[in-house]
């Protein structure tokens, strides 16, 4: 398959993930569409938000294992993106540890409100950690595995530790 073909299938791919994910969303807004709804416009959308971004991410990983696996034999390719999942990862601990020192600060200090905005990286975690973990399977070299194999671990302890104070705390 020629260089070309291959972006087209991977561009195709996505285009698939973003369809099948809008459509998942209207199937949600048919569904939740009442009183309730309107009272409560916000959450709601935010609720369409996170189903999207699920969905498309889901369905998204098809091209991409596609697309890391064409890309096999490029070293540095893998040696750039490992080194930016490592980047990537350190935000998510970053913002772990930023929550959790800004869990007991004043409410108005900067502390404060860098925590509140360091939950939606959280919140991103889980889909990181997926990524990583599926460049670490197809990642050619011992580098790049290593890399994503630790990326995706700190992603999962991220997820993790959200998880803890969220719904056990």
């Amino acid at each position: 398959m020629n260089p070309a073909a291959k972006l087209g299938t991977v561009a195709l791919g996505y285009i698939v993930a973003f369809a099948v994910a809008s459509i998942a969303v209207a199937v949600r807004v048919a569904n939740t569409s009442g009183p309730e709804a309107q009272a409560s416009s916000g959450m709601y959308a935010f609720g369409d938000l996170v189903v999207f971004c699920g969905v498309f991410g889901v369905v998204a990983l098809i091209p991409t294992a596609l697309a890391l696996y064409w890309l096999r034999t490029h070293r540095p390719f893998w040696l750039g993106l490992s080194a930016l999942g490592v980047v990537i990862a350190a935000t998510g601990v970053a913002a772990a540890v930023l929550f959790a020192l800004g869990r007991q600060a004043v409410e108005a200090s900067p502390l404060a409100i860098w925590a509140a905005f360091s939950v939606l990286r959280i919140l991103a975690a889980p889909g990181f950690a997926v990524a990583f973990l599926l460049a670490a399977v197809l990642a050619p070299f011992s580098v790049p595995r290593f890399a994503f194999s630790s990326a995706a671990a700190a992603e999962a302890a991220v997820t993790a530790y959200g998880g803890l104070v969220w719904f056990v705390l």
